[in-house]
């Protein structure tokens, strides 16, 4: 018997074979992940004017883009890391602080036509609910004030990351955006093109760059 030619059972197992699905039966939801550096946010947070930019910009004449931002504002956010639906924002926008550049263009926003600042100083949203919707992306429900007028609105947010800067202070980063009809708050001012458009678009899209520093109590 030449020994070197006798074949050896292999001893590899066979990989099991996992379960199927039964047809029609409906699929496993897929869980959400989050970004483990979600863990560290737990605090409040106040949006760094000079880093940030909470903007807007409307269709102009049907052919362009009219981008403008608010240049003061009073903020205050918290962030629950193990509970995102406990986690608010408060943000007041100085309606007279528009800017989009065109000195003549703001100085029609800020009057009677559109923001009215004189009697509307402010414009405010504030969270009602918040819930995560992917590993880094969350859905904050608040209620937009503008001239009086509160409306429901829902901003999808999107967390960019977390650093600790050279100074030792905390940063995080979020964009947010959504679109309203101005006409819902009352911003109604339009004119007709020759070619029977609308000046301004009735359509509207917020945009917030946000970068927040952790306050001096939630860090202490």
């Amino acid at each position: 018997m030449n020994l070197f030619n006798r074949v050896v059972p292999s001893r590899r197992q066979t990989p099991p074979v996992p379960p199927q699905r039964p047809a029609g039966a409906p699929a496993s939801p897929t869980a959400v992940l989050p970004d483990p550096d979600l863990a560290n946010l737990t605090g409040e947070w106040v949006v760094d004017p000079a880093h940030s930019r909470i903007g807007f910009s409307v269709r102009h004449a049907m052919v362009t883009t009219v981008r403008g931002c608010f240049l003061e504002y009073e903020s205050l956010l918290y962030f629950d890391a193990r509970n995102p639906a406990r986690s608010r924002a408060d943000l007041t926008l100085f309606t007279a602080s528009v800017d989009t550049g065109v000195e003549q263009r703001d100085a029609h926003l800020v009057g009677r036509d559109f923001l009215d600042v004189a009697t509307y100083p402010r414009m405010r949203f504030t969270s009602t609910a918040v819930e995560q919707a992917g590993a880094d992306l969350f859905r904050m429900s608040g209620e937009l004030t503008i001239k009086g007028i509160s409306r429901p609105v829902v901003l999808e947010m999107t967390y960019i990351g977390h650093v600790t800067d050279p100074f030792g202070y905390e940063r995080v980063g979020f964009d947010g955006t959504t679109t309203i009809n101005r006409s819902d708050w009352g911003l109604t001012y339009n004119s007709r093109l020759a070619e029977g458009g609308a000046m301004v678009s009735e359509k509207v899209r917020l945009q917030l760059d946000i970068a927040a520093i952790r306050t001096a109590s939630a860090a202490g």
